[in-house]
């Protein structure tokens, strides 16, 4: 299976949705498909499953399973694959991670315990044993998810810091700290580490300033619906043109603003409903405690759809 260049997570790496049927089983026909639809992009990194886009939350151990098998199965042989690492207890965590490697997975995405929700940021070394139990079940590159300090699922900067000297197949984080000048801290203290964490963001809603601020890459779930738009704002970045990037950025604000809005619960639940629209999967079914969203938000969305050029001249109205 195709592995990251020296291990290091880098460049632009989409988290893809999860088709399901009416009945909420997974669509492993549709699920394919967008898989093929998204990888076939140029300029990708890699593919993410297991994920907040994939519903992961609402998913047991032998369907992550199937999901991981179905994906690489599908794109494995042309790019690599991170799966997600999503479980409270240290144990089940590690034993994911096992899983993903046995499977053939190139890297895993570490969400954070939710024990750590109450307190967790006081005690480091908790993280530290944390991900020392799974960096011992795996050798795969560790991608931690580092959630904004208002989360109360934040790891501080200092634990960062001791994490990456401690655990050496920690290779990056993704970024969501929500917070520009801790953001950009982040990324020129992990990044000019001596053995470097590359940053990739996750702040899709304000991307282009994001990367501007010197990310080695960007991990998002809109990459699921943008992955071309996603993959031209980076290379323009990249190359220092930033004429090209706002006209790319152009493009991308109507929908980011849309897929952004309160509630960010269904940031996820929009981009089904967005993929439906472009005609890319048959239904925008989410596992409950996730709900469909309204008629009137599906005209905005088709709206921001138009704005970005997605649509042609197709008239706005609601998908059947």
């Amino acid at each position: 299976m195709p592995r990251f260049q020296d291990d290091l997570p880098h460049g632009v790496i989409p988290a893809t949705l999860l088709a399901l049927n009416d009945d909420y089983s997974i669509d492993e026909i549709g699920t394919r498909r967008h898989l093929r639809d998204v990888a076939a992009t140029a300029g990708l990194s890699a593919i993410t499953v297991n994920g907040h886009a994939s519903e992961v939350h609402a998913c047991t151990q032998e369907e992550q399973e199937r999901i991981l098998d179905i994906t690489l199965d599908e794109i494995g042989d042309r790019l690599p694959v991170v799966s997600g690492v999503w479980a409270d207890g240290s144990h089940q965590a590690a034993r994911l991670a096992r899983m993903a490697q046995n499977r053939g997975a190139s890297a895993v995405l570490v969400f954070p315990s939710q024990v750590f929700s109450m307190g967790g940021q006081l005690r480091p070394e908790m993280a530290l044993a944390h991900f020392s139990a799974i960096a011992d079940a795996t050798d795969l590159p560790i991608i931690v998810f580092a959630y904004a300090e208002r989360s109360t699922l934040s790891y501080p900067l200092d634990t960062l810091v001791k994490l990456a000297e401690t655990i050496p197949t920690i290779r990056a984080i993704k970024d969501w700290s929500n917070d520009a000048m801790l953001h950009e801290r982040q990324i020129r203290t992990l990044q000019s580490l001596s053995r470097p964490v590359n940053v990739l963001t996750t702040h899709s809603a304000w991307l282009m300033a994001s990367l501007t601020m010197g990310c080695a890459g960007l991990l998002s779930g809109s990459g699921s619906i943008i992955p071309e738009l996603q993959s031209a704002l980076f290379q323009a970045v990249q190359a220092g043109d930033l004429t090209r990037a706002r006209a790319i950025n152009d493009r991308i604000y109507p929908l980011a603003q849309a897929f952004y809005a309160a509630p960010a619960l269904d940031m996820h639940n929009r981009m089904k409903e967005c993929l439906v629209m472009l005609g890319r999967m048959d239904r925008a079914v989410v596992r409950p405690p996730l709900a469909r969203i309204s008629d009137a938000e599906r005209v905005r969305l088709r709206v921001a759809l138009h704005q970005a050029g997605l649509l042609g001249d197709r008239p706005i109205e609601l998908a059947a």
